[in-house]
């Protein structure tokens, strides 16, 4: 029976960074993982994956759309879908051993199987039992089901499913407007499908500021994407490879359907807890199936933590990573630290979406008073050199303070953009503080700048 410091049972993003901080820091570090590979949902079948496709269905758009405004002319590339795969699939393997060369380096100990905590201090893994002095839960989440709908990951698929389809399908239709439905919608729309989005609410992206969920739905509209908006998903049946989707809209309850060659089902993620053993060890739960913790990710039994999307917040890969380390340095008598208000949030579309603090909408309903500065794309040099005109910057800050509040970003490289803003954030900044930053020309994070100026005495390309 072999002892560790430190036993986490996941190797995504939140268990592979946190077995490397712990193992920095000095910790004996052992990691449970029942995949062939590590990292997790993210780096196999969710982030990395869905980044590629998207990267290399964009590329075919340029191609299609943009090359001969530029005077490259020729004909458009055909898709060679099994190679595209295997480009996505090089892409995984890549991460995964690079993942697997750190743990090496850092002298991290793989515990290759399924694990189980029998009691605290002790982790299951097939017929081995190891010791540990903390035990931390870095299981990950699922894809949650919908009443009525069965994924069989072929016709009626999850993401995974549909990160590896057998072919390109004619038709689809996407059940949720979130991240995931949105950024697949778009990959399979860009490679030739007819793309059906159908969402319960009446806004795609929930939770993301009003001014953004507008003008993304209206530039994903003119892309091609099909919305159905306000409208409750009945069931799915599957006849014959073919797909049909019932429906139900909220205002009047008009019922349809909708004939698909195959149907993602994109409404959100769950955690996934099962097979740990928890219920036995007594582990608090909270009411949407989280593990409950403390502000030091502390469970209610002492030496078992948890982290990610095991526990409540944002289901985001980087939120977890930021609990992995900050859980680490408490292990090691150090202070971690997750600023929560200060987490990003990015679809990688095209054009990019990214968001940080709060939205207006939170604002008004706290009463805060405060000030926008916006600025649009189209008053971007180096956007629109690049047919990325698209969209605008919008930062909020407090009226009286001149504070950052929050920003939200639609276009270019948003993904990128948005981390000068959480930098700021994180020190206090204020818009001016940002505007008086010199900012290289010509870049798009100019559009930053100008939204920060226009906070104040107004923006100078606008």
């Amino acid at each position: 029976m072999a002892e560790f410091d430190v036993i986490i049972i996941g190797a995504g993003p939140g268990g592979y960074v946190g077995a490397i901080r712990c193992a920095q820091l000095g910790l004996k570090t052992a990691v449970v993982e029942g995949r062939e590979t590590l990292g997790g949902t993210c780096l196999n079948v969710g982030c990395i994956p869905s980044k590629a496709l998207l990267h290399a269905s964009h590329c075919l758009h340029d191609a299609e759309t943009n090359f001969a405004k530029m005077g490259l002319k020729g004909k458009s590339p055909s898709v060679d879908w099994p190679t595209m795969l295997g480009y996505k699939d090089d892409v995984i393997g890549q991460n995964t051993k690079g993942i697997e060369f750190l743990f090496k380096k850092n002298k991290i100990t793989w515990l290759k199987g399924w694990g189980s905590i029998p009691e605290p201090g002790k982790v299951k893994v097939g017929d081995e039992v190891h010791e540990a002095k903390n035990i931390v839960i870095a299981t990950g989440s699922e894809p949650s089901s919908l009443p009525g709908v069965t994924v069989d990951e072929k016709v009626v698929v999850t993401s995974t499913g549909a990160l590896a389809l057998p072919k390109i399908p004619k038709t689809m239709v996407v059940i949720g407007a979130g991240v995931i439905g949105l950024e697949m919608g778009s990959v399979y729309s860009r490679l030739g499908a007819e793309v059906t989005v159908v969402e319960y609410l009446d806004a795609i992206t929930p939770g993301m500021d009003a001014d953004v969920q507008k003008n993304f739905q209206r530039i994903l509209k003119r892309q091609g994407l099909n919305f159905i908006m306000g409208a409750a998903v009945q069931g799915v049946e599957v006849k014959r490879g073919k797909a049909t989707v019932s429906y139900k809209l909220n205002k009047n309850g008009t019922e349809a359907t909708l004939d698909a060659d195959c149907v993602l089902v994109a409404t959100g993620r769950k955690p996934f807890t099962d097979g740990l053993g928890l219920d036995a060890l007594g582990v608090e739960m909270e009411k949407r199936g989280q593990i409950k913790t403390d502000g030091h990710f502390a469970t209610n039994i002492k030496g078992i933590y948890a982290i990610g999307d095991a526990i409540v917040g944002p289901m985001l890969a980087h939120k977890a990573e930021d609990e992995g380390m900050a859980l680490a340095e408490i292990l090691a008598g150090k202070s971690g630290h997750v600023n929560y208000d200060v987490i990003p949030g990015v679809i990688y579309t095209t054009p990019e979406v990214a968001s940080v603090g709060a939205t207006e909408e939170q604002l008004k309903a706290e009463g805060r008073a405060y000030k926008v500065g916006k600025f649009a794309f189209m008053g971007n040099g180096r956007a629109k050199a690049v047919f990325q005109g698209e969209g605008f910057v919008k930062i909020l800050a407090d009226q009286s303070t001149d504070r950052i509040l929050g920003a939200h970003i639609i276009g270019p490289a948003a993904g990128e953009l948005i981390h000068e803003i959480c930098v700021g954030m994180e020190f206090g900044a204020s818009a001016q503080d940002i505007a008086l930053t010199c900012h290289a020309h010509p870049t798009f994070s100019e559009a930053v700048r100008e939204a920060a100026l226009a906070c104040g005495d107004g923006p100078i390309h606008s």
